[in-house]
C-alpha cells in the first residue's frame, strides 16, 4: 500500500483515479500546492506517487513535480492528458513524467500502471539500482525475476556499470537476505592466494600457513557469494570450482575431509567469456555451468537520461559524507556531464563527483570546476579496443609477446570510424535514390573544393578537375558556409529533418541517430518550435 497524491485540478478526474486507487488498497490525499505534500509526506521511506490532472506545462504542474524531483529514486509521476498513444508519449518525454493516462483514464489503467510504476520504484529502494530508462527498468525486473530462484547468475557489463550492487540486489531480494553475502575479486589475487580465498587451507599447507582458516565459500555457507572478474581465474582454480558448483563439496587446501555447503554463486565479467571459450582461456564446461541465468548491465552512455538523478543522489550522498553543502550543477556543468560518454560508467561518475564535492569553491558545481580533460571530450569518449590474443610483433627477448596496445587502439579506432563514415553515406544515397527515382544524378550541395567538382550518383562518388559548375542546393539541403559553427549547422540539421518529416519529431529523432530526449533538449536549447 502507498501513498498516492493527486492533483485536484479536474476534480471529476481525481475522483475518479482516487476510487480506482482506492480499490487497490491505497492511501488517497487530494492536493492542490506543494505545501499539502511536504506537509503529509514526511516520512522518506514511504512509498508515494503523483497523479497530475493539470496540463503538464502549467506553473502548477511544475510545482507540485518540485518535491518528487529531488527525490532520488524518484517517485512515480503520472499525468492524464488528452491525446493518442504517441502525443501522449512525446508529452511524457518533454515534461519528464513517468507515464500518460488517456483522458478520461479507465479504472483498469490507472490501477496496472500505479502498480507497475510503485514495483519498480519499491525495486530501486531496495536494491540501490536507480534509473528510469528502459534498459534499468529492464534491469529491475531481472533482478526480481531472479532473487527468489537459487541457480547460478552470470553477470555481464562493462567496468563500473555496478554489477556488484546488481549481485547485491538480487541477494537482498532472495530468500537468502538477513544470511552472509560476501564479494570476492578474483582478478585481484595470484592462483595461490585464490585458492585458498575460495576454499581455506589447513595449518601447515603451505609456507606461512600457521593456522586452519576457513574460505569463503563456509563463510557464505547458506548465503551468496559474488566472485567478481570471473574471467581472471587460472584453468586449475577453474576446474576446483566447476567441481564445487556441481557437488557442493570441497576440502580445503591440504586437509583431507569434504565440506558440504549451501551457497548460492553469483559471479561477473567485464570480459568476454565465449572468447575466452573459443581461445581455450576459460573452460567450456564452467561457463555453462555458470551461464544459468543472464543479466547484462548497459552502460552509462547508453542511459543518458539516468545521468542527472544518479548526480543529486551523489552529490546528495557525498555532500553530507564530507559535511559540505552543495545545491547541485549549474546548467551548464550538467550539459558537459550529458554530453560526456563515461568509460568508467557509474564508478567514473561517483569519483568525479566526489572530487567536485570536495574541492569546488562554491555551494553549485560551475563548468570550470569540471576537470579539462571532461570539458573537452564532449561525446568522443573512447571506443572499446579489443583483446588481442596473438603477438603483433615477433616475440622479445624473454620469449614474451610484443603487443602495442595505443597502436592497436589507434588503429581499431580509424577502422571503426571509418567504417561509420561509409556505411552513414552508403546509407544516406540509398535513402536519397528511393525517395526521388526521377534523379538520374544528384550534384552535393556543398560548393567544389580547390577547383573540383563533386558529383555523386549511382555510380558512386567522382572528383572532375577544373572550375566546373556548381549547383544550386536543392530546398531540403543543408549550405555550410564560412563563419557557420556546428551550433549553426546542427540547428540547420534538425530544422531541415523535422520539415522533410512534416514535424513528427520520433521520425526526425531517427533520421538523426539520436534520442527523443536529446532532440527535445536540442529543440529547447536552439528555441526550435514544431
Amino acid at each position: 500500500m502507498a501513498r498516492v497524491f493527486v492533483d485536484s485540478a479536474d476534480m471529476d478526474t481525481a475522483l475518479a483515479i482516487r476510487q480506482a486507487a482506492e480499490a487497490d488498497r491505497h492511501e488517497i490525499e487530494l492536493v492542490e500546492r506543494p505545501i499539502d505534500i511536504d506537509s503529509r509526506s514526511s516520512d522518506s521511506a514511504e512509498e508515494v506517487a503523483l497523479i497530475l490532472t493539470s496540463p503538464l506545462d502549467s506553473s502548477r504542474a511544475r510545482r507540485l513535480m518540485a518535491p518528487f524531483s529531488a527525490r532520488v529514486p524518484r517517485p512515480p509521476i503520472i499525468a492524464v492528458v488528452a491525446g493518442d498513444a504517441e502525443s501522449r508519449k512525446r508529452m511524457a518525454l518533454e515534461a519528464d513524467v513517468d507515464e500518460c493516462l488517456p483522458l478520461p483514464p479507465t479504472r483498469e489503467e490507472v490501477q496496472v500502471v500505479l502498480q507497475t510504476l510503485l514495483e519498480h520504484f519499491r525495486l530501486q529502494r531496495e536494491t540501490g539500482i536507480v534509473g528510469r530508462t528502459e534498459q534499468m527498468q529492464d534491469v529491475l525486473e531481472r533482478v526480481n525475476l531472479l532473487a527468489p530462484v537459487n541457480s547460478t547468475v552470470l553477470i555481464t557489463g562493462e567496468s563500473g556499470t555496478g554489477k556488484e550492487l546488481a549481485a547485491r540486489g538480487i541477494h537482498g531480494l532472495s530468500r537468502r537476505r538477513g544470511k552472509p553475502f560476501i564479494a570476492v575479486n578474483c582478478g585481484a589475487l595470484p592462483e595461490s592466494l585464490l585458492e585458498s580465498e575460495l576454499f581455506g587451507h589447513e595449518k601447515g599447507a603451505f609456507t606461512g600457513a600457521t593456522s586452519r582458516r576457513k574460505g569463503v565459500f563456509e563463510l557464505a555457507d547458506t548465503g551468496t557469494l559474488f566472485l567478481d572478474e570471473i574471467g581472471e581465474m587460472s584453468l586449475s582454480v577453474q576446474t576446483r570450482l566447476l567441481r564445487v558448483l556441481e557437488s557442493r563439496r570441497f576440502m580445503r587446501v591440504g586437509g583431507d575431509a569434504e565440506i558440504e555447503v549451501d551457497v548460492r554463486v553469483i559471479t561477473a565479467t567485464n570480459s568476454d567469456l565465449a572468447s575466452g571459450v573459443r581461445s581455450g582461456r576459460f573452460r567450456r564446461d564452467l561457463f555453462y555451468r555458470l551461464n544459468v541465468l543472464h543479466l547484462h548491465m548497459p552502460p552509462l552512455r547508453d542511459r543518458e537520461p539516468d545521468i542527472p538523478g544518479l548526480i543529486r543522489g551523489l552529490i546528495a550522498e557525498l555532500s553530507a559524507e564530507h559535511s559540505r553543502e552543495f545545491k547541485g550543477l549549474s546548467a551548464e556543468a550538467m550539459q558537459i556531464l550529458l554530453d560526456y560518454s563515461w568509460p568508467g560508467n557509474v564508478r567514473e561518475l561517483r569519483n568525479l563527483i566526489e572530487s567536485m564535492v570536495v574541492l569546488a569553491p562554491g555551494q553549485v558545481i560551475q563548468a570550470e570546476d569540471i576537470p579539462v580533460q571532461i570539458r573537452n571530450a564532449g561525446r568522443e569518449g573512447h571506443l572499446p579496443v579489443p583483446s588481442f590474443s596473438a603477438p603483433t610483433e615477433p616475440a622479445g627477448p624473454d620469449g614474451g609477446a610484443v603487443v602495442r596496445l595505443p597502436e592497436m587502439e589507434f588503429i581499431f579506432r580509424t577502422l571503426v570510424e571509418l567504417k561509420i563514415d561509409v556505411d552513414d553515406l552508403r546509407t544516406e544515397f540509398e535513402r536519397y535514390r528511393a525517395e526521388h527515382p526521377e534523379a538520374g544524378q544528384v550534384r552535393s550541395s556543398l560548393p567544389p573544393l580547390a577547383g573540383q567538382a563533386i558529383e555523386v550518383g549511382d555510380g558512386g562518388v567522382s572528383f572532375a578537375d577544373g572550375a566546373g559548375e556548381y549547383e544550386e542546393p536543392a530546398d531540403d539541403s543543408i549550405m555550410f558556409g564560412p563563419g557557420m559553427t556546428m551550433a549553426d549547422l546542427e540547428r540547420a540539421a534538425i530544422l531541415a529533418t523535422l520539415e522533410k518529416v512534416g514535424g513528427n519529431r520520433r521520425r526526425a529523432a531517427e533520421r538523426l541517430a539520436i534520442g527523443e530526449r536529446t532532440l527535445y533538449r536540442k529543440l529547447k536549447e536552439y528555441g526550435i518550435e514544431s
